[in-house]
């Protein structure tokens, strides 16, 4: 359990490549929020987001089991995937205006290509299974492209993509078992009991971190746009530049400084465990990468002439959602006081945004990225308590973490909240 295997393959070219057309996507689900910045179009976003999400998360699973540069039908299936998710970019904004056919027909193509990328042969892996739940994800989105207010399809295609490409390994239950939570996390840290299952940790941390650098990205270019058309001697042209900037550099430092490290760490202990990387990546990580296209969206928003009373509302609670999706306070101790301290810190982080009464919008986001510096000194300093906690005894490790997310923690642990 001490030795993790620092090795891994790396990300391949053509996924970086790949990863330039999802750019594009998520800009457009940013976009959508700020053209009609209420919160029901808040929530479509990240409906769109997610379906989104989980078609990013195929290809990334798909080369991390199988994939290889020097292949080139594997460059080749990569490649093929992003002509349907460029046509679905480009129809994002017709699926908030009630006309998602064509987008839905695109993510029908994609899918496709992921049951036939699985479907080729290689190495004596069988994955049969997926291919095949691919193409019923396919027939799924291709029925919604038909049929008006189709939504359910989408989430019933989501859902069984999640059970059979990382939650498909039943390691140690028998039918009918209800392991107890020790019993559980212990599994978690198990070796699947098909290798060809396994998740290689250092890959997969490396194509995730990438990808929230892509999205990071998004928010430092929504900053330099509107500050160009602000003139050169308005101070909320220079509060706004600088509050971006320094909000964009502190949401890096929390998660390249104090999680990604623990992600990789806890995978790689457990061999590649396909259900624990649902948990901490696919899964994990939808809610602090949708946070970050929700500040993204409040920041752009600040920046206008006149500002909407939401703009500060999607950037409090983007960064409220970035900062407990990314478990930053986890692990620093049971006591409750400390519980009382985390979900405080929450608490005043989304009421920021009460700031935009008394403050012009800019000032607003200067103040949010000072309270995110702030936040960012405290993960480095939970940071190292966390990698002491998780060499010693992983399974405690993962526990204490999810008493301090489950609703109402323990009694006994004093675990709450954030």
């Amino acid at each position: 359990m001490t030795d993790v295997d620092e090795g891994g393959k790396r990300v391949g070219w053509v996924e970086l490549y790949f990863d330039l057309v999802f750019v594009f996507a998520v800009g457009q689900v940013a976009h959508g929020i700020v053209a009609d910045p209420h919160w029901a179009r808040a929530a479509a976003a990240l409906g769109l987001f997610a379906t989104l999400w989980w078609t990013w998360i195929g290809f990334a699973v798909l080369y991390n089991r199988r994939g290889d540069d020097s292949r080139v039908a594997d460059r080749l299936f990569v490649l093929a995937g992003t002509i349907p998710c460029g046509i679905a970019a480009t129809q994002a904004h017709h699926v908030f205006e009630g006309h998602p056919a064509i987008f839905a027909a695109a993510m029908a193509g994609v899918r496709l290509i992921l049951a036939a990328a699985h479907r080729w042969p290689r190495d004596g892996i069988d994955q049969r299974r997926i291919s095949v739940g691919y193409t019923v994800s396919a027939v799924l989105f291709g029925v919604s492209a038909v049929i008006p207010h189709s939504w359910a399809l989408w989430a019933v295609a989501l859902l069984q993509e999640a059970g059979f490409l990382l939650l498909g390994d039943r390691h140690g239950r028998r039918r009918g078992e209800r392991p107890t939570r020790e019993a559980r996390w212990r599994l978690m840290l198990a070796p699947p009991r098909d290798p060809d299952l396994a998740i290689d940790s250092a890959h997969l941390a490396e194509r995730f971190g990438l990808f929230m650098i892509l999205l990071l990205g998004e928010l430092v270019i929504t900053v330099g746009t509107a500050a160009l058309e602000r003139p050169a001697d308005d101070l909320g042209y220079w509060l706004a530049l600088a509050g971006g900037l320094v909000l964009a550099g502190a949401l890096w430092w929390v998660y390249f400084s104090s999680a990604v490290e623990i992600y990789e760490r806890l995978l790689g202990f457990s061999g590649g465990n396909p259900a624990l990387a649902y948990s901490l990546y696919a899964g994990g990580h939808l809610m602090p990468a949708f946070a970050l296209v929700l500040m993204a969206a409040g920041v752009n928003l600040s920046l206008h002439e006149s500002p909407p009373s939401a703009a500060a509302w999607f950037t409090t609670a983007g960064l409220t959602m970035y900062l407990a999706g990314t478990r930053v306070f986890a692990a620093g101790s049971h006591r409750w006081y400390f519980a009382l301290a985390r979900v405080a810190a929450l608490a005043v982080t989304a009421n920021l945004a009460f700031l935009h009464r008394v403050l012009p919008a800019p000032a607003v986001v200067l103040v949010i990225a000072v309270w995110a510096v702030g936040t960012a000194a405290v993960t480095a300093v939970i940071r190292h308590r966390s990698l002491a906690s998780l060499g010693e005894d992983p399974v405690a490790f993962l526990r204490q973490v999810a008493d301090q997310h489950r609703p109402g923690g323990d009694a006994k642990a004093g675990g709450s909240g954030g």
